[in-house]
């Protein structure tokens, strides 16, 4: 069995479960950023390609991989991988659905508390020598708890769920919106009360994002969205750059028409310091707060994912239908 993996070839080796599918296996590590050319020598005769969840999966690179029968993403984003022409070709899609749920959940708090605590720009005050006049000011300007808030959740899937569990102990409110409106107990399980869009970000004092990112989520943070937003209200992204309009919420951070942004993603990545949300004016800039998309990398997360992307491969390579198949392909083509 031949296996292409497109990644970090350390961070595969480390967390590589001890089961004897890898044995059997001839894996060939190229790294973010080879050559299509490069990766089609190397994997011509691939039966599997393993992908970091960003990196992108062509029509070229699968219609050049003629024994494909299974590329997974080994976190739960897909969005780099042409579905279509794998589904066209009968090849399995697979993610890891929900194995960072709890590790995002994390992110995603720790940013709407350091937003409302100013960390950064609190740590950077006590570097300076400043801690007693940055404690004065918080106490005139008022600092606002958790417990305070109101919290929109766009988007109710595995992580918005995490999410909603975690923030449940602070005792703030929580809604949240998406699609299709929960049945009542799941609503009742997880404490949240359901709101349209538009009321959600007028409501809101902190909106968090948890959508994939499609066709109609990509911008959907818009100047239309952020308008609607309280000028109070903080915005946190632990989902995926594309969701958010760079320009648009650069301007409201400018324009002072939401409080600040807590960004764990920021596109395109890999985020570099001439970007526009990065490179904001001084009167905007200590509003944000960033982390170099974190949130889901955990060792745990890394663990469970490795396990399922083998169990996967293994259940491909005896004929059946591995999990998470996200592009709709009920059974592989052979011959």
């Amino acid at each position: 069995m031949k296996v292409l993996v497109i990644g970090n070839e350390n961070r595969y080796k480390k967390y590589m479960p001890d089961v004897e599918i890898i044995k059997e296996a001839d894996i060939t590590f190229c790294t973010i950023g080879t050559s299509e050319e490069e990766l089609i020598r190397q994997g011509k005769t691939a039966q599997v390609l393993l992908v970091d969840a960003i990196a992108p999966v062509s029509k070229n690179l699968i219609e050049n991989l003629p024994n494909l029968q299974l590329i997974h993403s080994e976190g739960v984003g897909y969005n780099a991988i042409d579905i279509h022409t794998a589904k066209e070709r009968g090849i399995y899609v697979c993610n890891n659905k929900g194995v960072n749920a709890g590790a995002v959940a994390e992110q995603t708090i720790l940013l709407m508390l350091g937003l409302l605590r100013k960390v950064a720009t609190g740590d950077m005050s006590v570097r300076e020598g400043n801690q007693l006049k940055t404690k004065e000011k918080a106490m005139i300007e008022g600092i606002t708890e958790l417990a305070d808030c109101k919290i929109g959740l766009i988007g109710f899937g595995d992580i918005a769920k995490a999410t909603a569990k975690r923030l449940n102990p602070f005792e703030c409110e929580i809604y949240y919106y998406s699609r299709t409106r929960l049945p009542k107990e799941i609503e009742d399980e997880f404490r949240v009360t359901y709101m349209e869009l538009h009321e959600l970000a007028t409501t809101c004092d902190i909106i968090s994002i948890h959508v994939p990112v499609t066709e109609e989520t990509t911008g959907m943070i818009n100047q239309e969205f952020l308008k609607k937003m309280k000028r109070t209200a903080y915005l946190v992204n632990t989902a995926r750059g594309e969701i958010v309009d760079n320009e648009a919420v650069r301007q409201a951070l400018i324009d002072g028409e939401i409080q600040g942004a807590g960004f764990d993603t920021v596109y395109p990545e890999p985020t570099t310091k001439d970007n526009i949300l990065v490179n904001l004016p001084d009167e905007a800039a200590d509003k944000v707060l960033f982390s170099p998309h974190i949130g889901g990398i955990t060792s745990s997360t890394f663990f469970r994912a490795h396990e399922n992307i083998w169990s996967n491969v293994e259940a491909v390579m005896n004929d059946q239908r591995p999990n998470y198949v996200v592009n709709g392909v009920l059974k592989i083509r052979r011959g």
